[in-house]
């Protein structure tokens, strides 16, 4: 009798083992699938209700700013007079720092054959300010426009530039989810 609970006891403690053994390996299962499967959000700037006010270049975290100017090229109409190239009232069409609307030279300006121009945006000179964003949509078809670059953005919990954003056009979405972009084509995001 006294051999009987010695074997039970033995038995016990193999399956109270198994047992939390198999509940460890389950957690960390449930674990890592929980992780896999939640999905990273991105602060996005939504195009269509930016007003280009400006405060992209001067709050966000980052020096200089992770917001980019974006091109369009299915909507630009590559116009000699480029309304987010030149400054109203430039003097002449040519590409001298005293006509360009750009505070940093972000812009290059191609010929590609009369009267067409295209229009490169320099992500390493760009500051995020929006002058050519703003000129664009005033005088031209809006092909230029702002967006948060994700693989220069800290991701920051809490967007500075979203807090101060007067027209609300900063929000977090999926990662999955394409930048929101003008015109006939969506660009995917990087992950």
């Amino acid at each position: 009798m006294a051999e009987n609970k010695k074997l039970d006891r033995r038995d016990f403690i193999q399956k109270g083992a198994r047992i939390t053994l198999g509940a460890s390996l389950a957690g960390i299962g449930i674990a890592a699938a929980t992780k896999a499967s939640a999905e990273k959000y991105v602060w996005q700037i939504d195009p269509f209700k930016c007003t280009q006010c400006g405060r992209c270049a001067t709050d966000c975290v980052k020096n200089p700013s992770a917001v980019k100017c974006v091109h369009a090229y299915d909507l630009c109409g590559y116009c000699d007079l480029c309304g987010g190239y030149f400054k109203p009232g430039a003097n002449k069409l040519e590409t001298g720092a005293e006509n360009q609307l750009c505070p940093t030279a972000a812009i290059e300006r191609r010929f590609i054959e009369e009267p067409y121009f295209e229009f490169i945006i320099d992500e390493e000179l760009c500051i995020g300010c929006g002058k050519c964003v703003k000129g664009c949509g005033a005088f031209g078809n809006g092909s230029l426009h702002l967006q948060i670059r994700h693989d220069l953005c800290d991701n920051c919990n809490e967007c500075a530039i979203a807090r101060v954003c007067p027209s609300d056009a900063i929000s977090r979405i999926p990662a999955s989810q394409a930048y929101i972009i003008k015109g006939n084509f969506t660009e995917t995001q990087e992950s």
